[in-house]
């Protein structure tokens, strides 16, 4: 097996492990997990990391292992300094770029990544990106509990804001994006 292959298994294990005991907010409680790994077997539900492979066609072994990270930190009791222990910097930095600080406000942390969304490596870019595609293909497929449809109108443009400032990252992942927001007339520019 070679030791790319052996990295990504060990990520996805330790991910799995962070998670374990989260669920989305569907109806179904889909386990958190399928959200960076993507075990579902349709391209709706694909997962981020599956997202960057299979659409993106990203095979950066570090960005693949940053994606199925980029929620521990920001949703578990992971640290900075664990995963840059366990995974090296360049990992640890891509996860960092994408994690929310959970200490502030709600609408600052949204304010926030729409206003650090251009200033982003580009490996953080694509991972942000494919997390907004997963998220906004979640909501088409079904509205978490408790969600009304103006607040997933939200969630879209708010999205849009954000994806402004990752464009000319990937222009596939872009344009499945744009098909997403024209679904929902949502502006673009």
């Amino acid at each position: 097996m070679s030791s790319d292959a052996l990295l990504l298994l060990e990520t996805v294990h330790f991910s799995a492990e962070k998670h374990r005991n989260q669920r989305r907010k569907d109806a179904d409680e889909t386990p958190y997990i399928n959200h960076p790994i993507g075990t579902s077997s349709t391209a709706v539900t694909s997962g981020v990391a599956r997202i960057l492979s299979h659409e993106g066609g990203i095979t950066d072994v570090e960005v693949l292992q940053a994606a199925l990270l980029h929620d521990t930190v920001e949703d578990t009791d992971t640290t900075h300094a664990e995963l840059e222990n366990k995974f090296g910097s360049t990992v640890a930095h891509i996860v960092q770029e994408v994690t929310d600080d959970k200490s502030l406000p709600k609408q600052e942390r949204k304010r926030l990544q729409v206003e650090h969304a251009a200033h982003c490596s580009r490996q953080a870019k694509l991972v942000k990106l494919a997390d907004k595609l997963y998220n906004l293909r979640d909501l088409n497929r079904c509205t978490p509990v408790g969600w009304t449809a103006a607040r997933v109108q939200e969630y879209f443009d708010w999205s849009s804001e954000v994806v402004k400032g990752l464009r000319g990252t990937s222009s596939v992942l872009e344009e499945k994006l744009d098909e997403l927001f024209t679904h929902r007339r949502v502006s673009t520019t």
